[in-house]
């Protein structure tokens, strides 16, 4: 651990295991009669195709309502947001809007950070962030700090393409926030944030994934127990 995407998502994927490869359950999870990673694979990106084109489909103005309503579940979930370190993240393809709460929460005195690709296969860096700082374009085109000291939030809202009961998220097949939460120590708290369609009977998790704490939605906040997580 940790393990990672596979190198066909993530062609600069370094495979780690905690055995010798030879050990071939560590690579293939059908030996406990679990789908093949490679059918979890391909229902996993025919299934994000789905979530995320379902999510770009909804209108402007329910998008902006279920925006409001996560933003006071969030509220309501972490009552004391405004006085710790918060990692969140810029929209991509239809996901909540964290800016309004981020802007709020620094008017209150929050420190913020957003994640940044450093090196692809590797953990993301997080940078301070603040209204009006410069911006520059990142993977994706998404805009991340210009510069900055990497910095540890200790709470990080994370998008969701999908989620299970679990707390386990389907995201874009990067790995990234798996990695990244494996390597932070101590850990933060790790809050999924996403949109009802979302929600899954199951992701099939596999040993590489790492589920949130709590996930956020516009009709509930749902705190994860471990007995709750099953493979």
């Amino acid at each position: 651990r940790p393990g990672i995407a596979p190198q066909d998502e993530d062609p600069h994927a370094v495979i780690c295991c905690a055995s010798p490869p030879c050990f071939m359950h560590e690579l293939d999870p059908s030996w406990l009669g679990l789908p093949a990673w490679r059918e979890v694979r391909a229902w996993r990106k025919a299934e994000r195709k789905t979530l995320i084109a379902q999510r770009l489909a909804v209108p402007a103005e329910e998008r902006a309502r279920r925006d409001r309503d996560i933003t006071a579940r969030l509220r309501a979930a972490v009552p004391d947001l405004k006085h710790r370190h918060v990692g969140f993240y810029w929209p991509f393809k239809g996901e909540y809007d964290p800016r309004t709460l981020a802007r709020a929460l620094h008017d209150d005195g929050a420190q913020l950070a957003l994640p940044v690709v450093v090196e692809k296969g590797r953990p993301l860096q997080f940078r301070p962030w603040r209204p009006g700082m410069r911006m520059v374009p990142g993977v994706w085109n998404i805009p991340v700090p210009a510069d900055g000291p990497a910095v540890a939030p200790d709470v990080l809202l994370v998008p969701l393409v999908g989620f299970d009961a679990g707390g386990y998220r389907l995201g874009y097949g990067g790995g990234y926030y798996d990695r990244s939460l494996a390597a932070m120590a101590p850990r933060p708290l790790a809050i999924g944030v996403g949109f009802e369609i979302s929600r899954l009977a199951t992701i099939h998790p596999q040993p590489h994934d790492i589920p949130m704490d709590v996930i956020v939605t516009e009709r509930a906040a749902i705190r994860i127990h471990a007995e709750e997580r099953t493979t």
